[in-house]
């Protein structure tokens, strides 16, 4: 199976959601981890943007060995220089280079003739090229661009020294159709495209971003862009976890491999979370309290009979010991004689049935039932159960 590569940008981009800025050894922290999971690639920072993301990415790509390290820079000399300063001591030095290409943006944000904007690209992939072994060459919000002028800039972008190619949804704007289409088109019309890797890099505003990153790898793409938990400005980037553990499962359908250490997901889930502030939602894919958890009483007999009835991952996967049965008004008698079994508590059939009806009464009246209030229902029976 052809590898995809994982480029992390929790580090980057997914520092900029608000309140999830990051200190320098907190960042660290979090690079280490990153390499733990075995990430190809670990955007540290954007060296230019500030003294403190300099002093970041330079220590970051001093400690990291194992992933390769990189830096955004805009295209300008200023900004390459920076990037070189803080990562020039790694073994394959590595920068990401951008501009946008899309009217809205050359237009408004730019004030840029796209003549102009593609000798910008040109030049600054150039001049990285004289530092850098490693040039990407990102085209911002090219999902909106018009495809021939970024053919265009993407053909150019390579002659000057490019080594990979990434075409972002940067307002997460495409559908999945849509976005494979662009990837199928540059394919197509770029005649040196061969010459590099393909890169996506989805947000997630209209909640496509999974999908989004998905059809982009079955059109091709070698190199997903993600952040851990989804973290990122607006409603977030695609999750590295649900990449990770997407092309994992369906293999059968994406015929793709990563390296990433899947076992590793929980504990690095847990950590971004704690140090950027960022609780994760109950019902988030993979890494949210409820992913495994199981309260109706269908899936809850279905899981005990088989996990695989209702658990299309195994919790072990992504680190986890076991799922979780979660005794509420939906769970069914399966599900609480074995509570009470693991309370060390053995009823007779009859002593389920009394407070098997008493527990469905409490919870009609509780949005959450404690294992305090399951052993208080079971108390009368601790001292006479069978064994």
């Amino acid at each position: 199976m052809e590898k995809v590569e994982i480029y992390d940008t929790t580090l980057r981009d997914g520092e900029q959601a608000p309140g999830c800025s990051l200190n320098e050894q907190e960042k660290v922290q979090v690079a280490k981890q990153l390499e733990r999971l075995q990430v190809d690639v670990i955007e540290a920072g954007f060296p230019a943007a500030s003294p403190e993301d300099f002093k970041a990415v330079k220590s970051i790509s001093e400690i990291v060995k194992n992933s390769t390290v990189t830096g955004l820079a805009r295209s300008m000399k200023s900004d390459i220089d920076a990037a070189w300063e803080a990562l020039k001591q790694t073994e394959s030095p590595r920068v990401h280079v951008f501009i946008a290409t899309s009217p809205v943006h050359m237009t408004y944000k730019l004030r840029k003739k796209p003549e102009d904007v593609l000798e910008m690209a040109v030049q600054s992939v150039k001049y990285a090229h004289r530092f850098f072994p490693q040039v990407e060459f990102s085209c911002e919000d090219a999902s909106r661009s018009d495809y021939a002028f970024l053919s265009n800039v993407i053909s150019a972008a390579i002659d000057a020294g490019a080594s990979v190619i990434n075409l972002p949804d940067t307002v997460g704007y495409c559908t999945p159709q849509e976005y494979a289409a662009m990837f199928q088109y540059v394919s197509t019309h770029v005649p040196n495209i061969d010459r590099v890797r393909l890169s996506c890099h989805c947000h997630n505003d209209l909640g496509m971003a999974t999908a989004n990153t998905l059809a982009a790898v079955g059109a091709g793409v070698r190199q997903v862009e993600c952040t851990m938990n989804g973290v990122g400005e607006r409603a977030g980037n695609v999750a590295l976890e649900e990449i990770g553990v997407a092309l994992h499962i369906r293999k059968d359908i994406f015929n793709v491999r990563t390296q990433l250490k899947l076992d590793e997901i929980k504990k690095t889930s847990a950590l971004v979370s704690r140090l950027m502030n960022s609780p994760i939602p109950g019902n988030k894919a993979i890494v949210g309290a409820n992913a495994f958890a199981h309260e109706a009483g269908i899936h809850q007999d279905g899981v005990l009979k088989n996990p695989k009835t209702y658990e299309i991952i195994s919790p072990s996967l992504i680190g986890l010991d076991s799922g979780r049965l979660v005794l509420g008004k939906h769970s069914g008698r399966h599900a609480f004689r074995k509570k009470a079994i693991e309370m060390g508590i053995h009823l007779t059939e009859e002593q389920v049935d009394q407070s098997f009806l008493a527990f469905k009464n409490l919870a009609d009246r509780k949005k959450e039932i404690s294992d305090r209030d399951i052993r208080s229902l079971f108390s009368r029976y601790e001292k006479t159960s069978v064994r």
